[in-house]
């Protein structure tokens, strides 16, 4: 059965696959960008069926007006996918006031206003699926990337919460979180603090074991982002990659040993 699908950052990476994805099985797609001239090729090859607008998600006014020219166009949403944000690479000494709030502006704030947006339209037909682009680094951490990891903390919170307020209207809410892959995230996307020499070693070290690591392949995801708008029962959280689980599954080993250690100092925290 088609679907209309709203995405948001597909210019590129996993945005720009996933729209192709949706737009060759036959779905509409909505595709937010801030160069129009990115989609161009999808535009020439699916004409009617793509919608493309140029936006800024962290312009909460232009969301909102998007999101309605999208229903207006197509009746209706059945799957909104806030994928639109960056990497920001540094340390978090390092990291300046602008970046920080250029980092939550995107990430976080972009992503609210396109949730918010889309709600009202989901709830009043009955139905919708809101997909949330999260990260591995929403689980576990990496040095270097405080803030970005910060940012899909948020994201994680923000998410969960959002599930249990929109469950009764028939409103699905999933997180994807990605491990490494092959994409521009940390490319020509990324943006990087001003470096302190106090931090070369750490960095050397993070970027030695980046290098170690198996990344996956983009174009691998589209059929998992296929599957997962298809299923009737979708999950709250899907890893992408086969390193993210593995990793998850130490993190909170580690997490559970430590809480159980000093349950002792907890308890007695509570009072009588």
């Amino acid at each position: 059965m088609k679907k209309t699908i709203f995405i948001t950052g597909a210019s590129r990476g996993f945005g720009k696959l996933w729209a192709e994805a949706f737009l060759r099985r036959g779905d509409n797609v909505v595709a937010t960008v801030r160069n129009l001239d990115t989609i161009q090729d999808l535009v020439q090859q699916y004409g009617d069926r793509l919608l493309p607008l140029r936006l800024d998600v962290t312009d909460r006014a232009a969301v909102f007006a998007a999101v309605a020219t999208a229903k207006d166009r197509f009746g209706g949403l059945d799957v909104v996918i806030n994928n639109a944000g960056y990497g920001l690479f540094g340390a978090i000494e390092e990291t300046t006031e602008q970046e920080a709030r250029d980092q939550f502006e995107a990430n976080v704030f972009g992503l609210l206003w396109v949730t918010q947006a889309a709600i009202p339209v989901l709830r009043a037909q009955g139905h919708g699926h809101i997909i949330q682009l999260s990260s591995i680094l929403g689980v576990a951490t990496l040095p270097t990337l405080g803030l970005y990891n910060a940012s899909k903390f948020a994201v994680e919170g923000l998410s969960e919460t959002l599930a249990t307020e929109v469950k009764a209207f028939g409103i699905n809410v999933t997180l994807v979180e990605p491990n490494g892959f092959s994409t521009d995230w940390a490319g020509a996307s990324a943006v990087h603090t001003q470096s302190m020499k106090e931090y070369d070693a750490i960095k050397a070290a993070f970027l030695e074991g980046v290098s170690q690591s198996p990344f996956g392949q983009p174009e691998a995801t589209s059929a998992a982002i296929l599957r997962l708008v298809d299923s009737p029962n979708p999950p709250l959280r899907l890893f992408l990659g086969k390193v993210a689980f593995p990793w998850a599954q130490q993190v909170y080993a580690d997490r559970l040993a430590t809480w159980e250690s000093w349950n002792d100092v907890a308890v007695a925290a509570h009072g009588n």
